[in-house]
C-alpha cells in the first residue's frame, strides 16, 4: 500500500508546489519586472499622488459638469461585474434604455448614442466612442463655463487608437484632464 500512497502524495506535493506557488511566483515577478505599471492595475493618480482609479475598470460620473460612462448592469461593482442579462424584447430594458435617453439627450443634438444607453458585456468598460464623448461636449462646457473648443480639444486629446478596433476616450483620463484644467481658461 505505501508503494502506492507515497509516490501519490509525492506527487501531488511536487505539483502544487510547481503550480501553486513557483509557477505563480515566476510570473507575477515576470510581470513586475516587464509591465510594472499594467501588473499593479493600471492605476490613475491625481496632483497630489492619490489613486482615482484604474484605466481599467469604468466608475460612475454624476453632473452636468462631468462626461458619463456606459451605464453598468452590476453599478460598476468590480465583484459583481456582469451583464444584465435583459433580453433585447425586455420591457425592464425599454424602460431604462428610455430613462438613460431622456436623461443624457441634449436639445438639439439628435439622438443619444448607444454608448451611454448600452452596458457592456462586464459592465465595466472604461471607454467611450469618440461620437459619445462628443455628444457630451456642449453639456460639460455649459456646465462648466468653459468654450465648447476647449472642451472639445479634451476629448481629441483623450483619444486613442487601440491595436485591435476603433478608436475609443477613456473617460476617468477625460474627466481628470477637465478637472486639471487651469481657472484662466473657465470662461466668466
Amino acid at each position: 500500500m505505501s508503494t502506492i500512497v507515497r509516490p501519490a502524495v509525492s506527487l501531488l506535493v511536487l505539483m502544487t508546489l510547481i503550480t501553486g506557488v513557483a509557477y505563480p511566483l515566476v510570473v507575477t515577478g515576470v510581470a513586475q519586472l516587464a509591465f510594472p505599471e499594467q501588473a499593479n492595475g493600471s492605476l490613475v493618480y491625481d496632483d497630489q499622488e492619490k489613486v482615482r482609479g484604474s484605466e481599467l475598470i469604468a466608475q460612475s460620473f454624476t453632473g452636468e459638469q462631468w462626461f458619463h460612462s456606459r451605464p453598468s448592469a452590476a453599478a460598476y461593482a468590480t465583484v459583481a461585474s456582469g451583464a444584465s442579462n435583459l433580453a433585447p424584447s425586455n420591457p425592464a430594458l425599454a424602460a431604462r434604455v428610455g430613462e438613460d435617453a431622456a436623461k443624457e439627450q441634449v436639445e438639439g443634438q439628435g439622438p443619444v448614442p448607444l454608448n451611454l444607453l448600452t452596458t457592456s458585456a462586464s459592465g465595466l468598460d472604461p471607454h467611450l466612442s469618440p461620437a459619445a464623448a462628443d455628444y457630451q461636449v456642449v453639456r460639460v462646457a455649459t456646465a462648466r463655463h468653459l468654450p465648447r473648443e476647449t472642451v472639445q480639444g479634451l476629448v481629441a486629446a483623450n483619444t486613442y487608437s487601440p491595436l485591435i478596433g476603433p478608436p475609443v476616450v477613456n473617460v476617468l483620463a477625460l474627466n481628470q484632464s477637465l478637472s486639471q484644467l487651469p481657472a484662466t481658461k473657465r470662461a466668466n
